[in-house]
């Protein structure tokens, strides 16, 4: 993964151009000067509109945490290890077992949804698995009464997947999920992404393409 993690959490979908036509001129030419200035004009108002949902984003992820200084240590001790390990592909497959030929899709920051609470960490998406890990070490305590300090991991193999839906909260729109349910009817919810919809539809993609896998085997 050539692009660095933030890289890739900044940008957004390219946006396809459709092929346009123009009507000529009194002298026969077509008018592409107004054209242009019609296709400048479209380009900033989606320029700014992908600045705000960004924006966005950040504001919901920020929100979701317990604590703002709690955040912003978690995003560094992320960003640190993402650094020291060198990418954000060779994190995947240190943390999880990867398969010969699987290929990391996407990695996106979000909060898991738990009983105790939303969990910050990072959702990835392979051509296998949908896996979670959180940022930080929580505590945990053995049936001996040992207190240990572990990273909150959740493997999903894609195969296993029946649906992603998508969901927001009726009072703030605003405010959407993404839920995974699967073949044993567990499901997972998702939220606080910084890329909502781009993480949505690599989700989306990455089950529509193990499913037409399976079809064929």
């Amino acid at each position: 993964m050539k692009s660095s993690f933030l890289h890739e959490l900044v940008n957004g979908l390219p946006i396809q151009k459709s092929s346009r036509r123009y009507l000529p001129d009194a002298s026969g030419k077509y008018n592409k000067s107004f054209a242009k200035s019609k296709q400048g004009k479209v380009n900033s108002v989606l320029t700014r509109m992908n600045k705000f949902s960004f924006a966005h984003g950040i504001r919901e992820h920020v929100r979701l945490g317990p604590k703002i200084t709690d955040t912003v240590k978690g995003k560094l001790s992320l960003g640190a290890r993402i650094i020291q390990v060198g990418g954000v592909e060779k994190v995947f497959m240190q943390l999880f077992s990867v398969k010969e030929g699987e290929k990391l899709l996407k990695a996106s920051q979000c909060y898991l949804s738990t009983t105790s609470g939303p969990i910050a960490g990072l959702l990835f998406i392979s051509t296998e698995k949908v896996a979670f890990c959180s940022e930080r070490s929580i505590k945990i305590t053995s049936p001996n009464g040992e207190v240990k300090r572990i990273h909150y991991k959740v493997l999903i193999p894609v195969v296993k997947i029946k649906c992603v839906n998508e969901s927001q909260n009726v009072e703030k729109p605003s405010q959407k999920y993404i839920e995974i349910v699967t073949e044993d009817n567990f499901d997972f919810w998702f939220m606080g992404f910084l890329t909502y919809q781009k993480a949505f539809r690599c989700l989306q993609q990455a089950v529509s393409q193990a499913q037409r896998t399976e079809l064929l085997n």
